[in-house]
């Protein structure tokens, strides 16, 4: 049996088809590249300007079980992390390297730590209490209810979330960036957990001086 061969019509209108796939599957992969990913947004100190909104008053609950107002920062510089006392490595260390950074730039009266729970679930008054006294130096443990934290997650810029089936020590993935305030409550600057100690060390020294 003889093979006919298509006619050129048909031949024609496949190679326009093909040319028409060849073509959206180039615009798709531009696409790709042109339009810009979503990205978890951390505070950093910029060249610019600095937003006055970013930040805010806030009213949480002090180790005592008694309202703290943020009013209470003013007059003072202050550093304040996010995270949570079943932390098992991020937040101890970072809340020791605060007080060491303290130290060495001045004393222990000179800025404010303050550290504020995202798990308040877990982390009552007593247990951000606890934990804040196991670093030897002044540091304020504050948490809320969950509407509470949530909101001032949100004026601070923090994301924090459960990780599930995480092991002990790892069941919150959030945001290990440190924040600086300077005495008028204006936002000053970050230390991130993986720049040296020398330049950390530079930043507390500038916002106290």
């Amino acid at each position: 049996m003889t093979e006919t061969a298509p006619p050129k019509s048909t031949l024609k209108r496949v190679r326009l088809l093909l040319w028409i796939i060849v073509a959206l599957a180039a615009i798709g992969a531009a696409a790709l590249f042109l339009v810009p990913r979503e990205q978890t947004a951390t505070p950093q100190a910029a060249s610019g300007p600095v937003k006055t909104s970013f930040g805010g008053s806030f009213t949480l609950v002090g180790d005592n079980g008694k309202p703290f107002s943020s009013q209470a920062l003013e007059g003072k510089p202050y550093a304040i992390y996010f995270g949570f006392t079943r932390c098992g490595d991020v937040c101890p260390t970072t809340l020791s390297r605060l007080v060491k950074l303290r130290r060495e730039a001045a004393n222990d009266q000179a800025m404010r730590i303050v550290f504020v729970t995202i798990d308040p679930a877990n982390d009552g008054p007593k247990e951000v209490g606890q934990y804040a006294g196991l670093f030897n130096a002044p540091i304020i443990g504050l948490t809320g209810s969950q509407a509470q934290i949530d909101q001032v997650k949100k004026q601070y810029g923090i994301f924090a979330e459960p990780v599930p089936h995480a092991p002990m020590g790892k069941q919150m993935d959030h945001t290990a960036t440190v924040l600086l305030f300077d005495g008028s409550g204006q936002f000053a600057g970050t230390i991130s957990p993986d720049e040296p100690d020398s330049d950390a060390l530079a930043k507390v020294k500038k916002l106290l001086a």
